[in-house]
């Protein structure tokens, strides 16, 4: 999958909720879509990187500590 058909599938997604929006203006939809985005993401790279947070963060580009809080946040470790 290309970087092009993810950012396909992120503008058919919004273009979706603004449909079921129905005129409603949204409201905080960049926090929105970040957490939307970021827990599959961590989820992810998490199974790929075999739960090595080390390694995990050095793929996202990441201080280890932030993915820590990020991890955190999401409920992904305790």
């Amino acid at each position: 999958m290309s970087k092009k058909h993810i950012e396909e599938c992120v503008r058919t997604s919004l273009e979706g909720y603004f449909r079921d929006l129905r005129g409603t203006e949204p409201d905080g939809m960049y926090d929105m879509m970040v957490r939307v985005v970021e827990k599959p993401l961590l989820e992810v790279v998490m199974q790929h990187a075999e739960h090595n947070q080390s390694r995990a963060a050095e793929w996202l580009g990441l201080n280890r500590n932030t993915l820590r809080k990020k991890l955190l946040e999401h409920k992904l470790i305790k």
